[in-house]
This record gives C-alpha cells, sequence and structure tokens, in this order.
C-alpha cells in the first residue's frame, strides 16, 4: 500500500484524502472545460491526460465541457478540433456539454443574488471601476451604485438582457467586500453585455456570464467532485466557493477546485493569442502546421497519441510553475516510432553514383527488414540496379581516417545490398561532382551467407535506384523558435526569435514502396529521422514532413 501511495501524484492523494474521509467512490466526476477560443496545445493535453486518466484510474465518468461564454472570439471550428483531438488522443467523455447550456439556470441564479441584495448593476465606465479596485496593498472603495434599491438593480438588469443598453455601459456585479485581501473578492463582475451572435445560442442572448460566475456553477450542475485548474485559478478560490455559497443545497455534492501547474514548453509559446497571431499574421500556414505546438500541428507532424500520453505521464504534474524542455517531447515520440515505425530508404540531398561493374539494365530485388524492432514487421522487397542516389554528404573524394562513408579507394556497405569501393569522380565546369563512379564485390550482397557478405566495413550508407525511384516532397522542420523562452523577454517581441530555418523544403527521392502510403503513416527514413505522410500528398504528389531527426538529445541530456 505505500508503494502505491508513493507513485500517486499530489491531486490523486486529494482525492484518496477525500474518499477515506466519507465521500462515495461512485460520487467522483471530473470534466474537461476547454475554452472554444483556438485549437488545443500541448498544455492542454496535459489536462486532457490528467482529468481523463482521473476517470480511468477511478473507474468515474469526465465530461466534456466548453466555456463558450464569449462569443466574440468563439467558433464551431474551435469546437470541433477540441471533440477531434480529445477522441484522437485515446480518451471518451460521459457528457458533451456547454456552459450555454445553463444561460438560463444562471440568469435565473442572478436574479435570486439581486433579490438577495447580493448582486447589483452598475453604469460606471471600466476605468472609474478599475480606479475603485484598490492595490494588493490598498483596499477598494465602493461603487456609488452599491447600494441601488434591489427593484431599481433587477429592473436595470431585464434591461440589460433585453438590449436597452449600449456594449460596456452597465455590468452586473457580485456585492461581496471591497476590503477583501482578495482582489477577486472586491465585487466582482458576474454579467456584461455583448452584441454578438453565439455559435450556439444564436441572438437569444445579449448579456453573457462571466468565467467565474459561469466556472464554479457549472461544476454544480453537473455535480462534478473535483474540479482540476490549473494554477493561475487559485486565487480565484475564493470566488468559486463563494459563487457557489449562494447557490447551494446542502444535500447535493459540493465541487472542489484544486489546481495544478500548466505544462510550459521550451522553445514555443503556449499563449492561445500569440499562436493565433502566428496564423493570423500567416508567419505559420494554419494552426495545423507542424512546427505549432497545438495537438493538431503535432499530429501532422507525425506524433502519435501515445507519445504524448507519455510525455504528459513522464512531465507529470506540478504545484509550482516550470518549463518542461521539449527534447523530452522528441524523446517521447521517438521511443515510441523506433518500436513501430516501418523503416525506408530516402534520399534527400541526392547525388548520382554508377556502379561501373555491375550489368547496366540488370535489376535485382533485394529483402529488407521492416523494422528490427518488430519482429512481425516482416521483409519488403527492394530494387536495385547499376545507378543510384546516395546522400552528397556520404561522400567525399578525399577524406580522413574519421570519415567513415564513401570516399575513393575506400569502400562501405550499401544498406541491404553490396559492399562497393569508390574509384572516380565526373565534375562539371565549375568543378562540382556530378556523379560518383564505383566498383561492388559482386559476392558480398548481404544476408547471403558468402564469406564476402560477411566482411566487416565500417560505413553503411542508405540508397535508392535511379531507375525505381518515387519523387518525393519533403518538409523538414526545426523548432519555431530559436530562443527557449521567447516570450519572456519584456523589451523583446516573441516574433523577434523566430528561427529562419523552422522549415525548409526539399525535392527528394524515396523507394517505390512508398508509391502506396496514406494520409499521417509514419516511417523511420534510415540513417535520416522519422518522417510522416502529410495531408498535402496527392496520388501523384508525395508529401513527407520530417517528425524528428534519429538524434536524441533528450537521452544525452539524461545521461
Amino acid at each position: 500500500m505505500s508503494e502505491e501511495k508513493k507513485s500517486l501524484n499530489f491531486i490523486e492523494q486529494i482525492i484518496e484524502d477525500d474518499l477515506a474521509n466519507g465521500l462515495a467512490k461512485e460520487k467522483l466526476r471530473f470534466r474537461f472545460p476547454p475554452e472554444p477560443n483556438g485549437y488545443l496545445h500541448i498544455g492542454h493535453a496535459a489536462s486532457i491526460c490528467l482529468n481523463f486518466g482521473l476517470g480511468l484510474r477511478y473507474n468515474a465518468p469526465v465530461n466534456l465541457r466548453f466555456d463558450d461564454t464569449n462569443p466574440a472570439k468563439e467558433e464551431q471550428e474551435y469546437v470541433d478540433s477540441i471533440k477531434h483531438d480529445v477522441q484522437w488522443l485515446g480518451f471518451k467523455w460521459d457528457k458533451e456539454l456547454y456552459s450555454s447550456d445553463y444561460f438560463q439556470q444562471l440568469y435565473d441564479w442572478a436574479i435570486q443574488l439581486i433579490k438577495e441584495g447580493n448582486a447589483y448593476v452598475d453604469n460606471q465606465s471600466s476605468e472609474q471601476m478599475a480606479l475603485q479596485k484598490g492595490t494588493p496593498t490598498e483596499a477598494g472603495t465602493d461603487s456609488p451604485n452599491r447600494n441601488r434599491a434591489i427593484e431599481e438593480n433587477l429592473t436595470l438588469f431585464l434591461k440589460m438582457k433585453n438590449g436597452d443598453f449600449e456594449e460596456g455601459s452597465h455590468v452586473l456585479r457580485a456585492k461581496i467586500d471591497m476590503k477583501h485581501v482578495n482582489m477577486h473578492m472586491r465585487d466582482p463582475i458576474m454579467y456584461r453585455i455583448l452584441k454578438r451572435h453565439h455559435h450556439r445560442t444564436g441572438n437569444d442572448w445579449c448579456i453573457y456570464p462571466m468565467y467565474d460566475w459561469t466556472h464554479g456553477e457549472s461544476d454544480y450542475i453537473e455535480q462534478i467532485s473535483h474540479s482540476i485548474c490549473t494554477l493561475e485559478f487559485k486565487s480565484h478560490r475564493d470566488l468559486y466557493d463563494w459563487y457557489i455559497d449562494q447557490v447551494s443545497d446542502p444535500s447535493k455534492l459540493r465541487p472542489k477546485q484544486r489546481e495544478f501547474a500548466r505544462r510550459n514548453l521550451s522553445y514555443t509559446v503556449m499563449s492561445k493569442r500569440k499562436l493565433l497571431q502566428l496564423v493570423e499574421e500567416g508567419i505559420v500556414t494554419g494552426w495545423d502546421d507542424p512546427r505549432m505546438p497545438t495537438i493538431s500541428g503535432l499530429r501532422r507532424r507525425g506524433y502519435t497519441p501515445e507519445s504524448i500520453r507519455t510525455f504528459s505521464e513522464t512531465a507529470g504534474i506540478s504545484k509550482r510553475d516550470n518549463v518542461t524542455d521539449v527534447a523530452l517531447l522528441e524523446h517521447c515520440i521517438k521511443d515510441d516510432l523506433n518500436k513501430t515505425a516501418p523503416r525506408v530508404m530516402a534520399v534527400l540531398n541526392p547525388i548520382k553514383l554508377v556502379i561501373t561493374n555491375y550489368p547496366e539494365g540488370k535489376e535485382e530485388w533485394l529483402s529488407a527488414e521492416n523494422n528490427q524492432e518488430d519482429e512481425s514487421a516482416g521483409f519488403r522487397k527492394v530494387p536495385f540496379s547499376n545507378e543510384i542516389y546516395i546522400e552528397k554528404e556520404d561522400f567525399k573524394e578525399e577524406a580522413n581516417k574519421k570519415f567513415f562513408r564513401l570516399s575513393i579507394g575506400k569502400e562501405v556497405r550499401l544498406k541491404n545490398a553490396y559492399i562497393i569501393k569508390g574509384e572516380s569522380v565526373v565534375k562539371d565546369e565549375n568543378g562540382e561532382i556530378t556523379e560518383i563512379h564505383c566498383s561492388y564485390d559482386t559476392d558480398s550482397l548481404s544476408g547471403s551467407g558468402t564469406e564476402a557478405s560477411q566482411r566487416k566495413v565500417k560505413g553503411t550508407l542508405h540508397w535508392v535506384s535511379i531507375k525505381h525511384a518515387v519523387k518525393a516532397e519533403v518538409r523538414v522542420y526545426d523548432r519555431l523558435f530559436t530562443e527557449e523562452a521567447p516570450d519572456s523577454h519584456k523589451d523583446k517581441d516573441f516574433k523577434d526569435f523566430l528561427n529562419p530555418d523552422s522549415l525548409t523544403v526539399l525535392e527528394a527521392f524515396v523507394e517505390p514502396s512508398l508509391k502506396e502510403v496514406n494520409i499521417l503513416d509514419r516511417f523511420q527514413f534510415q540513417r535520416l529521422g522519422y518522417f510522416c505522410v502529410d495531408k498535402d500528398t496527392t496520388s501523384n504528389h508525395l508529401v513527407f514532413n520530417r517528425t524528428v531527426p534519429l538524434r536524441d538529445s533528450w537521452a544525452k541530456m539524461s545521461d
């Protein structure tokens, strides 16, 4: 038992303590509450995995509840993308709910608060109200409208609802305590006027509830046992509890808000506002650009649901803000794809190599292992001929002893094929090498069992037969920012740190087995990295995105 308790995170420990203190297990219910004002990112994945993970751990239902209280920023497109992301990550929600489902109930409760003398309409400007708010060390001062008569407040609030006032002219405020040490308790706004079309309720409402008023009451309506928020809501907890106090029935379960630190990732930004800026200014191609930290961007880049769940579990949850190194995320996808991704050959920076003693016109179909980590993956056939492409950087005309690739007079093995020896080169008028000429050891075919096939040579190169090669567009992605924390500089804009080399587009050649692929199929291009079929692929134009290179910087850092 002590072993199990050690492995609990602090949220699980809170739940265990509540169960030990009499909370019935069947009363457990969690929720994931996204605002549909943008696409979810890797930080939201931490919250998804936490809430739905608790549901799985305790066999408890989890609601997907959209916080759709701001029609100025929210769209159905975002709702659809969020649902897709949660399902793609492998989770199922119990009920799909919306804060807008509760607009009438929230309004009725607001009327109740006014009647009880706990809310009032204020028609001061936002600047006047801000001045009265005080500071963390100085008490606020009461609004001159704070003690309006209840009937007058009811009349004004009804006029707000009926659209009789302009946006920004009137708000409904809770009447709590303008001297409270917690500034969120200094008569917070409950409703504001927004004459905007709502993606679900249309034009039924022109007043919309604020998040703090909506959050706790929605949890109470749904009988959420544990409302898990990110750390910035810790100071809102007093208000969360106060609002529930005004409406709760002692016979019903009372939700409990608890907080954990949001996930921050190095070399990126996590603000939805800043991510939207990147999209709107055309710095990226959209929310699902593979350089974006959005779940849809990671999916398009080739990340798997398993790798993101593993990352969330490994990074863990914390009570304090911290930054997780992006290298851990890259390590998780490499570890996953190493077990599952088929190995194929592709040449990204090709140069022609002619095997002068291999019969012209002859071709062989050689056996190649699909994944040495997975015995069930089997083998495929790859074509071989006298003219092949290799990577330019795999050849030097003259090289020192530390260069273990091809050079004149030196031998290397071609993966799954023969041992070749550099003999000569052909150059153009500028002295650039255009062809490499080699000879091959006819008895050295890999796997043939001959003495020559078992000869040890230090280098092994990947290659593609020119006659059979399939042209492909390869998008080599790197980090979007050159700075570890691009939005942490007060004197600089986060866009000042954009990486000019975050995308390089190459015309490459791949082996013919890749003619028949599906969008999001993932492969290891041997010796190069992991790659994924992009959605821009058509029947006559292959497009691959580089997910990650093979080198694992996280493993190196962890040693």
